[in-house]
């Protein structure tokens, strides 16, 4: 069998080791004769997983005491409408446009708030973080997307929001280095890029923020009170992810934590952009100081559209041949985007980097 070096957006590449272990265990979990994927949530066997991730959540995150962990369904997408509803008082929410994944957010919540967008950089094409010093205003919440997968880019210093809970969407670089999360009232993540395979959210909710004196319509499965007092057992959690969450949990700490992980990806990022930023053939699409260190899309410096789009496609079937897959860039920036997230090895990226030399050169006269 040989492994290739997924560059994916998402679901995204996961530890080798991870995976071993996670098949190791898949038919027998810690001698229970059982897999994972069956036993009951409620059973013995099955609580000293989820408690267990829980307790690795809050110690490599630095969880303060007075928020819970929750570990809910339904993606980033779902928390787009969960936030809304359980935040909803004045009536009233700040958005910061940065790319696709923000418009969905400020989308959903129009359903239920008034939303102004206080900054936006898609007059730049979403090619940097606008400047957001601080917020005022009578808001229930102001919302961010820490890290913006499709356009590369990535929050640097947080807004100061003052008393306003500050929510951000983290899917794509929870973990990915130290975060203060005292600095949030909700900071959400979808699992499938850092922590886990899909089907898994991770919520970190501020105590205060939990209501139980919400609308009687908001729907039982969208409050956050229902899975704070259940401890995310109010129906059957997405048991497998949580697991396997587990032992990404492991492996980062094994790893020397956000820390350690912050260290690694700010080395290969940089291998990427050094290179990206010194070359005559391809060109990284953020602009610098807004950019992300888990996805970073890149284009050709050819000018002619026709003979660009040619050449990416070249590049892309190329470079998948040589064992290096999913580089093809979203279709609203084109051209191509490696996401390095925390599981992509630093050899990956080097041998995309060579990769992308020898193509460069064999192709300088396109």
């Amino acid at each position: 069998m040989k492994r290739v070096y997924n560059f994916s957006a998402g679901p995204s590449v996961l530890p080798q080791t991870v995976l071993e272990k996670a098949a190791s265990e898949m038919l027998d979990y810690n001698g229970s004769g059982q897999s994972v994927m069956e036993m009951s949530h409620r059973s013995k066997a099955y609580k000293p997983i989820i408690e267990g991730t829980e307790a690795l959540v809050r110690e490599l995150l630095t969880v303060p005491a007075n928020y819970k962990v929750l570990f809910l369904q339904g993606g980033a997408s779902l928390q787009f409408a969960m936030v809304p509803l359980n935040l909803k008082k004045k009536g009233k929410a700040a958005f910061v446009d940065t790319g696709v994944w923000s418009d969905k957010a400020i989308k959903e919540a129009k359903k239920w708030l008034q939303v102004d967008v206080i900054a936006s950089s898609k007059a730049t094409q979403y090619d940097r973080i606008p400047e957001v010093a601080t917020v005022t205003g009578d808001y229930d919440y102001v919302h961010i997307t820490l890290n913006n997968t499709i356009v590369g880019t990535a929050w640097g210093a947080l807004p100061d929001t003052g008393d306003i809970p500050l929510v951000a969407d983290a899917s794509s670089n929870i973990l990915s280095e130290p975060l203060d999360i005292s600095k949030f009232g909700i900071i959400y993540a979808g699992a499938q890029k850092n922590l886990a395979p899909a089907g898994v959210t991770l919520v970190i909710v501020r105590e205060d923020l939990i209501r139980e004196d919400l609308p009687a319509d908001v729907p039982t499965m969208l409050r956050y009170d229902t899975h704070a007092k259940e401890g995310s057992m109010y129906n059957t959690p997405p048991c497998w992810s949580v697991y396997v969450m587990k032992l990404v949990l492991e492996w980062v700490k094994a790893l020397g934590g956000a820390e350690g992980m912050g260290k690694l990806n700010r080395e290969k990022a940089a291998i990427l952009y050094d290179y990206l930023d010194s070359g005559d053939f391809f060109r990284a699409t953020a602009q610098k100081g807004s950019r992300s260190l888990m996805n970073i899309p890149f284009l050709t410096k050819i000018g002619d559209p026709e003979k660009a789009e040619a050449i990416n496609k070249k590049f892309v079937a190329e470079a998948e041949a040589a064992g290096l897959v999913n580089l093809a860039g979203h279709r609203l920036v084109g051209g191509m985007r490696a996401s390095i997230y925390n599981a992509m090895p630093k050899e990956g990226v080097q041998a995309l980097v060579d990769f992308m030399k020898k193509f460069a050169a064999a192709n300088a006269e396109a």
